[in-house]
């Protein structure tokens, strides 16, 4: 072994390393008395070996990071180094405790340089998840404090560590590591001269912690989406198209999907079973068989045990006037619509279709969804009001004529995925039906997007269809990952947002249904 040739393997503590761990322990805190007693150590390695972690390059200890369990409601709170032991000082361990309470962390002077200490920092935050503990609480020392205590008081100072002004050599390294600094505490080490008693509660949260008691009732950390990248084809009758959809949400089915996906207007071919000379009176007549549409795929959603996202259908609303809505038939057997918002020139022209006036999220058994008919996912504020309210999958059906359509659908679905930390699933129609005005021609290529990070596709694309081909597809979406690039990814959009420069609100409006 060399420093210029490192063998480091990290292992937990055993006791015949307390010789080790002492030397170590009086060359770092040399001006805090130095080691624990080997009592005190034998006791942590008996009580929670799993939390006593040590580096060992070859067989020499040139890292330790010291640990126990606590009571969160109690160490979240200022508290003193000495509450944690006992008058023999032993290290008191609560087995049934819900946070992890980090001791010490200490490296070899020889061996700084090499991110060790981030190396111990991982491990632990790994332990804590793995334990599904609440969170990593740390007394944190502020060593170089004595050096500016004449000049500065102690918020000052964390203020200017905090800005990069000053260093610390404990400070600057946790919140490196994603701790924050909770509040100042008095008197926690009242021995340790360099930082005046003074010290730091730091805390890093495990987003991805679960209550005991709500384990059970919670939900799931994944979802399977199938989708139907639909062919748009002469029917006969509705119930031929009835039995289509069957087929597919049956074989959606089967390949365990929590959702099965349609395109926007799916149904858009029976206007073929009316005259097509007067478009206006034809969107009307395919908005009578909506119900019908509605009744039938809540009973699938139901048999078939999946969340139907039926892409949307022409609804004709108290008003008597019309609108292109998006429905969500739980497999429960409730039912929630999203009207389209921002109506196309087409549409409007040709159809008289009116923009509806609401947006939600809809909690299922498979995540928190939302649901953006193709022209709304072009306006990247319906897609930033969605994820304020915690949503995990933004479901867009679409229907596009042309290429360039279609890419702009594509390419801003995947933005609202990148902004908004959520998955994306695009979903359209393809094929021919030169019979009916507006439907003559269908460009689609359906996909699953994701956040742009290290834990996702380096394309960000889950999963894509085969252009203009009728096909099925599916995608497993880890919300668990979701979590951790909205806490810890490369860049946390949502987190970094300056809302205290800018901001996104829903203004309410009145509508008869809408």
């Amino acid at each position: 072994m060399t420093l210029e040739d490192p063998h480091l393997n990290l292992r937990n503590l055993k006791k015949k390393d307390y010789p080790q761990l002492k030397r170590l322990m009086d060359k770092v805190y040399d001006d805090i008395g130095g080691a624990w007693p080997e009592r005190t150590i034998n006791k942590l390695i008996k009580d929670f070996p799993d939390g006593q972690i040590g580096i060992v390059d070859d067989d020499r200890l040139v890292g330790v990071a010291l640990s126990v369990l606590v009571d969160y409601a109690t160490f979240s709170e200022p508290h003193k180094y000495s509450d944690l032991t006992d008058n023999n000082e032993l290290v008191r361990n609560n087995p049934n405790g819900d946070a992890l309470y980090g001791l010490d962390v200490l490296i070899d002077p020889d061996y700084r340089g090499h991110r060790l200490g981030r190396r111990l920092y991982d491990t632990r935050k790994e332990m804590c998840r793995s334990m599904n503990l609440r969170a990593i609480i740390a007394g944190g020392r502020i060593p170089n404090y004595h050096e500016y205590a004449k000049d500065l008081k102690p918020t000052e100072y964390l203020e200017e560590v905090a800005r990069k002004e000053i260093h610390d050599p404990i400070l600057s390294f946790q919140l490196a590591n994603d701790f924050m600094v909770k509040r100042l505490m008095r008197g926690y080490l009242p021995e340790d001269d360099r930082s005046h008693g003074y010290a730091t509660l730091l805390e890093w949260n495990n987003i991805l912690y679960e209550p005991a008691d709500l384990i059970l009732d919670s939900v799931s950390t994944e979802a399977r989406v199938g989708a139907v990248q639909w062919q748009m084809r002469e029917f006969d009758s509705v119930d031929s198209v009835l039995q289509q959809v069957e087929y597919f949400v049956d074989a959606l089915s089967d390949y365990g999907s929590d959702f099965a996906v349609f395109p926007e207007l799916f149904n858009a071919p029976l206007m073929g079973l009316t005259d097509q000379s007067d478009t206006m009176q034809a969107v009307r007549f395919l908005a009578t068989f909506t119900e019908q549409f509605k009744t039938e795929l809540m009973r699938m959603a139901v048999s078939y045990n999946i969340n139907i996202i039926a892409g949307s259908m022409v609804e004709e609303g108290e008003d008597e006037l019309l609108y292109n809505v998006a429905y969500l038939f739980r497999r429960d057997g409730t039912l929630e619509r999203q009207p389209k918002l921002h109506i196309t020139p087409q549409e409007r022209r040709d159809w008289v279709i009116e923009g509806g006036h609401e947006l939600s999220v809809f909690e299922t058994d498979a995540g928190r969804i939302g649901m953006l008919i193709c022209y709304d996912v072009e306006f990247p504020e319906l897609g930033r009001l969605l994820a304020d309210d915690d949503m995990d999958i933004l479901f867009v059906p679409f229907w596009t004529d042309t290429k360039n359509g279609y890419l702009r659908v594509r390419h801003t679905a995947q933005a609202r995925a990148v902004e908004n930390e959520c998955y994306v699933v695009i979903c359209g129609s393809v094929g021919n039906l030169p019979s009916i005005e507006s439907l003559d021609i269908q460009y689609a290529q359906s996909a699953v997007f994701s956040p742009s990070d290290f834990a996702f596709p380096h394309d960000a694309v889950l999963n894509e269809t085969t252009p203009n081909t009728e096909m099925i597809f599916f995608s497993d979406l880890d919300f668990t990952r979701l979590k951790l690039v909205r806490s810890e990814g490369s860049v946390t959009n949502l987190k970094d947002r300056r809302t205290d420069l800018f901001s996104v609100k829903w203004r309410k409006k009145k509508a008869n249904n809408n």
